[in-house]
């Protein structure tokens, strides 16, 4: 229910300023309609650190290339003045976590406060260590880390687990841009804690990412958010909903058994708006961008990983001139296979109505599979309608001079039309 802004500030500025309470703040989007404008900053991180003049309050700041950090004495005037100064910002959203508690406020374009408080399972302890990464998106001491085992029980990244903690950092950073600005322009909604932003996880398997983009998404951004994992195997989904129920938020993630072509998300979740598919093998990924069609999702993250398919054809196939050199050799035609899948599957995106960007996901030097699909659903007029014509004329002649069958082809062909 919907209260005074001024009422739910002034608790907030209470959560805020308490020392020994406060684990963490996160303060985030551009409130809608609000006549002061944007906020000063893009995201505003608070917590406590205990440094050698004694307990701070902590405030990362963070515009659109770096973070910029303060330290304000626990319980003076200049803390206070610093907080004061976030508040009056016109922020959409806040988080605040508590050793006790998670509080969601959220203002609406009326300029009225929608609050939201869940007691955790369990009290917490609140890291006090300053030590850290400043610009981390998810600091080495955060919970979920740890139930991942990512982290060790001091919150210290282990040695074997670089490559990973690696991982889910840029994959937080590209979520962070694609559902940031797929918000800001308006192709998906703004959710609330009564109907929380639906996300699923094709092919999640132990749910590194599936898991990051969960406490990333509520923690960091602030968004009410509701993830399903799906994987083929039992012993996935016991172990995620495990490690869930030892985080606390079983109730904001689902874990279900069954393939990626057939599983189905239970009519009360309501229907997927963010789908991500990662590291899905060969035409698993194909599978996963099929349902995200299907869906008619907003939002899609899709990181491939194998291109099997299409390398087979074009080994039994006949290479078009004046293209021989690119297949004669085995190394330089599984290349082609790869660059070859994955043009396929963005032009079959953007005739779907996606506006598609394929970036690069982690750096080449961590894992050979490092690209990622980013598509967005965009109206169908204008541009957009523009678009998915040329994208039909474009992949049609792809796939008649190279004398390939891409899997999505087949599957989006063989599809009901949502549009």
């Amino acid at each position: 229910m919907a209260e005074s802004l001024d009422v739910a500030l002034a608790r907030t500025r209470s959560l805020l300023l308490d020392a020994d309470a406060l684990v963490r703040a996160v303060a985030s989007g551009r409130r809608r309609g609000a006549p002061e404008g944007r906020p000063a900053w893009r995201r505003v991180e608070l917590r406590y650190v205990d440094l050698k003049a004694g307990r701070h309050l902590q405030v990362t700041a963070y515009d659109a290339t770096q973070a910029h950090t303060s330290n304000h004495a626990a319980g003076s005037a200049d803390a206070a003045a610093a907080v004061d100064a976030l508040l009056d910002d016109p922020f959409a959203h806040w988080h605040v976590d508590t050793t006790t508690q998670q509080h969601q406020l959220r203002v609406t374009k009326r300029g009225e406060a929608l609050a939201h408080t869940r007691d955790r399972a369990e009290q917490v302890e609140a890291p006090r260590g300053h030590d850290r990464d400043k610009d981390r998106l998810l600091p080495a001491d955060d919970p979920v880390l740890r139930a991942l085992g990512i982290a060790d029980a001091q919150g210290r990244v282990k040695p074997s687990r670089q490559a990973k903690y690696r991982q889910v950092e840029e994959f937080c950073r590209l979520l962070d841009t694609a559902v940031g600005d797929a918000i800001e322009r308006g192709h998906l909604r703004r959710p609330t804690p009564e109907d929380p932003l639906r996300v699923v996880d094709l092919g999640c398997g132990n749910a590194y990412l599936t898991f990051a983009a969960h406490r990333f998404l509520s923690a960091v951004r602030g968004l009410p958010v509701h993830l399903v994992g799906i994987d083929v195997k039992e012993q996935s989904r016991e172990h995620n909903s495990r490690v869930a129920a030892d985080l606390g938020v079983a109730d904001e993630l689902t874990f279900l058994v069954g393939s990626i072509a057939e599983a189905q998300v239970p009519d009360e979740l309501g229907r997927p708006e963010v789908v991500l598919a990662l590291h899905a093998c060969d035409t698993a990924t194909d599978e996963a961008l099929a349902r995200a069609v299907e869906w008619d999702a907003p939002l899609v993250l899709a990181a491939p990983c194998c291109h099997h398919d299409v390398a087979a054809q074009l080994r039994r196939g006949t290479t078009p001139a004046p293209y021989q050199e690119l297949t004669r050799h085995g190394i330089l035609r599984e290349r082609l296979a790869d660059t070859l899948t994955d043009g396929v599957r963005a032009s079959l995106l953007r005739r779907e109505g996606y506006r598609v960007e394929v970036v690069q996901f982690v750096e080449s030097q961590h894992t050979p599979r490092n690209t990622l699909l980013r598509a967005v659903r965009v109206p169908a007029t204008g541009a957009g309608a523009a678009a998915a014509e040329t994208a039909v004329e474009e992949y049609a002649a792809l796939v008649a001079d190279w004398g390939i069958r891409p899997r999505l082809g087949e599957l989006l062909d063989a599809a009901p039309r949502t549009r």
